[in-house]
């Protein structure tokens, strides 16, 4: 059978008229969250970085060795080395060893399904659209469902019965002080685990299924040819976050730690790998917030000016019944979209300073008032002096 499947559709001037309108509904939805994304978004930075301050300043480094009661209730910064009794391990196939977190990552050898399409516009407003399925046998860690193929028939993928997982130690010590689930899911610095061949024998009598298995490459590998995978086989391989030395801030609360309610709203409970000092986890967990706020704002305004784009769709659609002025009257519909994402995006921006920031906000105003002002008088000034002088007057001469 082959790999490949073209279906082309064809779609009436009427058919994409109605739809066209679906699609400025789906637009003016999408500008109207957008907006409410944007103006939420710097309210969110506002508030994180009112919460940082304040946690910068009501932070208190304490050591590891000792639990002082004394320090209940307040906002703490502890560093020293994770120990635990505990040893994450993977029961399905035996594998463990010592560490905060053991992270099974499995990829199965299945069918995969492509598309492409190429449409064509017709006189009178029609479309034309072939696309083409192109179907490829590759490793994948997500399920591909072959029901939901164009064409399934000889493109059959069997269920995905082992899939990935995390298996994290319930508990631990930092010194005194006593780790759960909230500050151990935090600890990254995760490294490859690979296997001995030697552990092969042990991962064989755990494994409960039917597949041959093997250790290849520091992994497991389920089926019969490694160089020669079929369809159904798994490649499995493992990562650790090992134990060591950590850093953490958060409000203590007995021997542990629990988020720490700021006045400005919101709860701090960082971790990170290492001795870090507690300013400096601050400035990370500001650039981080700063990070967050640029990306939403670019992913508001991008969709921002997609929702134009569907919202003023339908102008195109009318205009396609002539195909060469339907592509004219999109692009221009394109750069007004682009244009309105733009104002209407900085606007609500900018309104969002003012209200969440009125302080600052005045100010910027203020200061760009005056450069405007200053600009003003600049440019007259220097108008001013290019203007030539007057001429002296003649004095006509006297009659006798």
């Amino acid at each position: 059978m082959s790999d490949t499947f073209t279906e082309t559709t064809s779609t009436s001037w009427f058919t994409r008229i109605k739809n066209s309108f679906g699609g400025a509904v789906i637009g003016l939805i999408l500008i109207v969250g957008m907006v409410v994304l944007l103006f939420w978004n710097e309210g969110r930075a506002v508030q994180t970085a009112k919460s940082l301050a304040e946690g910068a300043g009501a932070v208190v480094s304490v050591g590891a060795d000792k639990v002082d009661q004394g320090n209940e209730g307040k906002l703490v910064h502890v560093s020293g080395a994770v120990t635990t009794d505990a040893t994450p391990s993977d029961p399905d196939f035996g594998v463990s060893a010592q560490g905060i977190r053991l992270v099974r990552e499995v990829e199965m050898y299945q069918w995969k399904e492509e598309s492409s399409s190429e449409t064509q516009k017709k006189l009178g407003g029609g479309e034309e659209t072939v696309t083409t399925y192109k179907y490829s046998k590759a490793w994948d860690s997500s399920y591909n469902n072959s029901s939901d193929f164009k064409q399934p028939g000889g493109h059959e993928n069997p269920s995905m019965d082992v899939r990935g997982a995390n298996f994290q130690v319930p508990n631990a010590k930092l010194g005194a002080f006593q780790l759960d689930e909230p500050v151990l899911s935090q600890i990254g610095g995760d490294k490859a685990l690979p296997l001995k061949p030697d552990q092969g024998a042990a991962v064989q009598a755990a494994y409960s299924g039917s597949k041959k298995l093997s250790i290849v490459d520091g992994g497991i590998y389920l089926g019969w040819n490694p160089s020669s995978p079929v369809v159904g086989d798994y490649r499995i391989k493992y990562e650790l976050a090992p134990l060591g030395t950590i850093s953490v801030i958060g409000q203590q609360s007995g021997s542990g730690f629990v988020p720490y309610q700021t006045d400005a709203g919101d709860q701090l409970l960082m971790v990170d790998n290492g001795n870090v000092p507690a300013d400096q986890m601050f400035k990370e967990a500001e650039q981080a917030n700063t990070v967050i706020t640029w990306i939403l704002r670019g992913v508001g305004l991008l969709l921002l000016g997609i929702g134009f784009a569907l919202f003023m769709s339908p102008i195109g659609v009318l205009a396609d019944v002539i195909p060469f002025l339907g592509s004219l009257v999109r692009m221009g519909t394109g750069l007004i979209a682009f244009f309105l994402a733009i104002v209407v995006g900085t606007i609500t921006i900018a309104i969002a300073w003012f209200y969440y920031r009125p302080l600052l906000g005045i100010g910027i105003l203020v200061v760009g008032a005056l450069v405007a002002a200053g600009i003003v008088y600049i440019g007259r000034s220097r108008r001013q002096a290019a203007a030539p002088a007057p001429g002296p007057t003649s004095t006509p001469p006297a009659h006798a």
